[in-house]
């Protein structure tokens, strides 16, 4: 059984993880026969998000208290997480990868990732294991595994240009498929930058989780 390391970024599309990828994520590894373990770094969140407005609320929420209500509270601190335990790393989409697991939101191609993130995902590619990423996420991907990257967040320009800028290969991917670069054993696939509901995105993060497992 392969084991499968997931790390998420809170919850919510617009201010953590978003919760239709990351759940889609976790059904998959179990229909791949595989097991999972959610993992998150214990910081603040970059600001809160009230989702029925809209709207930016005037409160301050955990990134790990809040990741849990998606791992029904069986989850890690990130900082305590040992990338030997595991054979594979997924990371959904959702805002919270470009506000929590990173700065992508504020600082585009001038942002750094947080310090726990970089270094489980990069221990996991030192190590020759896959890691994939959902959504947004592949906007890591040139601090993750270095220059000349092969990723994608589907055709979004402005996002495109940002990952080249950071000195990623940026392939336009339509929601039901993935982009792999082979020889860094980094899988990527749009999902809800392009897809118009849980199904389409359920498209591209199937073959994409089936993928890392594949290779792991």
């Amino acid at each position: 059984m392969k084991k499968v390391a997931v790390i998420l970024a809170g919850c919510g599309v617009f201010d953590g993880s978003e919760i239709y990828e990351s759940v889609l994520t976790l059904l998959r590894i179990e229909q791949n026969s595989g097991s999972y373990q959610c993992m998150a770094p214990n910081i603040e969140q970059l600001h809160v998000i009230d989702h029925l407005k809209g709207e930016e609320a005037n409160e301050s929420r955990n990134v790990l208290v809040e990741a849990a209500r998606l791992a029904r509270g069986n989850i890690l601190d990130l900082a305590d997480a040992n990338p030997d335990d595991y054979d594979a790393l997924i990371i959904p989409g959702g805002f919270g990868a470009a506000k929590n697991l990173s700065n992508f939101a504020v600082e585009g191609a001038n942002c750094s990732v947080n310090e726990d993130v970089a270094r489980f995902t990069k221990a996991m590619h030192a190590a020759g294991k896959p890691v994939g990423l959902i959504c947004i996420a592949p906007a890591m991907t040139p601090l993750l595994f270095g220059e000349g990257t092969t990723c994608t967040i589907g055709t979004d320009a402005d996002t495109a240009a940002a990952i080249e800028a950071m000195g990623g290969k940026h392939q336009a991917c339509p929601v039901n498929e993935t982009v792999t670069d082979t020889d860094k054993k980094v899988v990527t696939t749009p999902a809800y930058m392009l897809a118009g509901s849980i199904s389409e995105a359920a498209s591209g993060i199937n073959k994409l989780v089936d993928a890392v497992i594949d290779m792991a």
